[in-house]
């Protein structure tokens, strides 16, 4: 034991290779602050976490702050969860062990319990998921111009691996057909907008300034100029882009890919968000900037979502790829808010 009572952990000069990951509240909070930093609708932060024993963790969604208009099926909450998934998993790497996931083990009587995690000892991580675990801080949706230098094709190679490992499939988009998936969003983004209960819905999760959760002004990114990429109208009714800032040139030819999953259901979104994090962090070991366009997914009435499946199955994700400048991160929930300090019951 070290002199703060924390047991050492493996992987770490000096750890024990049986120290167990939530063995201690201080394993507990670094590894659930770890799962946080992941990207979330809206930055709205949808889990919830549950310590089982010193080797389990629960995951739960946070129905409470399910985005009823814009995601009634849930699909964009089981993304971000997927993502927050994916760091817990890397996080859990670096203590030794490795990440035995359950997802959905409850459906019947405990839909929003989404994966249940068990960790086991194998030995130290590798250089790759050392270097993913380091990015996560780092990670950021960059909503501003890039500067339209092509993504060299290894990188590309590299982050449709990282889909592909994750049980997805990364399909880069291009020429006539990513002008026509941008014509979609712009579409879908006029649409949504001129919804009032998306209006309000929107409102609910911007904010003037930084807070604990929601996206605030300094991340919406400027308005484009004439013929950019539309990028998502944060105006809240105040005229398209307003307040946004001064229009600002984007890229004239965005780099978009589209990320699928065979299936289209709770267990295909949590893969997604999983692959759509993996990705993202290989992409800021490159150096590649990265913001989402899910405005045509938000748009699918329910009726409709997942009958859709093309010869790549579902689409899950847009992304817009490229070389932007720094940007802030935006706040996250403290610890104590999202973990559930009682004991999770078992059969």
């Amino acid at each position: 034991m070290t002199e703060t009572g924390a047991a050492p952990q493996a992987g770490v000069p000096g750890a024990r290779p049986w120290a167990k990951p939530f063995a201690t509240r201080a394993g507990v909070r670094r590894l659930v602050a770890a799962a946080v930093a992941a990207p979330s609708v809206h930055n709205s932060q949808p889990w919830r976490f549950r310590r089982v024993d010193d080797a389990t963790l629960d995951l739960y969604a946070d129905l409470d702050r399910l985005l009823a208009v814009t995601d009634p099926l849930g699909r964009g909450l089981g993304v971000s969860c997927g993502a927050a998934l994916f760091n817990l998993r890397l996080a859990i790497r670096m203590t030794g062990h490795e990440p035995r996931v359950l997802p959905l083990p409850d459906p019947r009587d405990r839909p929003d319990l989404l994966a249940t995690v068990h960790a086991t000892p194998v030995g130290p991580p590798s250089p790759d998921e050392r270097l993913l675990h380091d990015m996560i801080p780092h990670r950021r949706t960059n909503r501003f111009p890039f500067d339209g230098r092509p993504l060299p094709r290894d990188v590309m190679v590299a982050l449709v691996a990282a889909a592909h490992d994750e049980g997805a499939t990364l399909i880069p988009v291009a020429g006539r057909t990513a002008r026509r998936v941008l014509d979609l969003v712009a579409t879908a983004d006029a649409t949504l907008a001129a919804d009032p209960a998306y209006r309000a819905e929107l409102a609910h999760w911007t904010r003037a300034e930084t807070g604990a959760d929601g996206v605030p002004g300094h991340a919406f990114g400027p308005r484009p100029s004439q013929g950019g990429p539309p990028m998502r109208d944060f105006g809240l009714g105040r005229g398209p882009y307003d307040g946004c800032g001064p229009p600002a040139d984007f890229e004239p030819e965005p780099q978009l890919a589209a990320l699928f999953t065979t299936g289209d259901g709770p267990r295909d979104w949590l893969r997604a968000g999983q692959a759509l994090q993996r990705l993202l962090l290989t992409a800021t070991a490159h150096g590649v900037a990265a913001s989402l366009f899910s405005q045509p997914l938000d748009l699918r009435p329910p009726q409709h979502r997942g009958d859709q499946a093309g010869p790549f199955g579902h689409v899950q994700m847009l992304i817009r790829l490229g070389y932007g400048p720094p940007v802030p991160r935006v706040p996250r929930r403290p610890v104590f808010e999202v973990l559930d300090r009682r004991q999770a019951r078992r059969a």
